[in-house]
This record gives structure tokens, sequence and C-alpha cells, in this order.
């Protein structure tokens, strides 16, 4: 069996099979341009989740908790764990090469916002950071970009999701946010590390 980077057991092996990239490409070849297609129309920024939060100033029924001329930093009402956070810019751009260089700068910068709100609120013991670009890569609203932070506890185990397919999340949503909130209006003030006075509303 073969063995990850950390030296642990792999779920599965590999099998190198190289003579399939020409097929791969000649496959994705002839259906990019129907799928393109298929997906614009899917999603348009009336649709889109990302862009009708941008317009709206409801940020508790929203789960806004800063927000940048450039970006926003929301809650997942959909978590994979408790305080999973989404960083988006505000404009409907789908990839990091749509952006515009302010763009960027915040999309980052509300990054280190959020990892420096959960230290302090949650201290996790680690963070997953995910972008999902393209319907095929798993992305839900394809044409907005926006990255997750998911944080992680040793001890938030269990086997639910796999004998119940259930996933537990032990504090509510409205707790989280409230949580959350405070401590950025605590980074935000002068003299604070991770964020900037006044942004957060």
């Amino acid at each position: 069996m073969a063995r990850d980077a950390a030296g642990e057991r792999a779920v599965t092996d590999t099998l190198w099979a190289p003579w399939r990239m020409k097929w791969i490409a000649g496959v994705s070849a002839k259906r990019g341009a129907s799928r393109a297609a298929a997906s614009k129309a899917q999603e348009s920024p009336k649709q889109c989740l990302f862009c009708r939060v941008a317009k709206s100033t409801a940020d508790r029924r929203d789960l806004v908790l800063a927000r940048r001329p450039q970006a926003m930093l929301m809650l997942n009402r959909y978590p994979y764990a408790s305080a999973h956070l989404m960083v988006a810019v505000r404009r409907h751009a789908a990839r990091f090469i749509d952006l515009e260089e302010p763009e960027r700068a915040e999309l980052l910068e509300l990054v280190a916002l959020a990892e420096r709100a959960l230290e302090v609120e949650y201290r996790p013991d680690g963070v997953n950071y995910g972008l999902n670009v393209g319907r095929v890569a798993g992305a839900g609203f394809p044409g907005h970009l926006h990255m997750h932070l998911v944080p992680r506890w040793d001890g938030d185990t269990n086997f639910m999701p796999v004998i119940a397919r259930t996933r537990v999340l032990p504090e509510s949503l409205a707790a989280t946010w409230t949580r959350l909130r405070r401590a950025i209006e605590r980074l935000e003030k002068p003299g604070a590390r991770g964020g900037r006075r006044g942004q957060a509303r």
C-alpha cells in the first residue's frame, strides 16, 4: 500500500495512465463550448447568492461579518463545521485572473481577518482553505469567486457522518455570527492586528 507525504497509509493507490490525457483533452474540447454556454445560462448575477448579498445591507440575515468596497466576509449557511467562513469579491467574477488588483488585495485582506477572528474566538487546531472554480470542480456558484475557510478541532470527530449521513454542528449560526462579529469589531479597533476600523457594518 502506498503512503502519503506524512508517511501514513494512503486511502488509495495511484495508477499513472499518461495515455488517457489525449482522450480527456479531446472530450473536453468537444464539450467545452456547450458546457460553457449551459453554465452561463444557468447562473447569472441575478441568480447569484454573492451578488444578492453584496447589494444587501441586512448583515445579520445574510450572515455577513465584514465588508470592504471590493470584498466581503460571511458565514456559510450550510457549513461543514461551525464557523465555516466564505470570503468573496463583490463583483461577479469567476477566477483570480478576472480580478482587478484591489479586488485581489481585499479578498486576501479579509482572509487574514478571518484567520485572526477564528484564532481569537475559536482557537482551531487547523483550518481548511478551499476554492472551487467551475462546476466540474464543485463550485455551487461557478461564476462568482469565493474562498472557504473551515476550522478544524482535534476533538470534533464522530461516526455520525458515516453511520447516519448526518453532520453534527455544536453551535447555532446565530451564536457563531454574534461571536465572530464581536471579535471582528474588536480586531478593527485602532492598534489591533488583523483588520481596519470601521469596515464591518
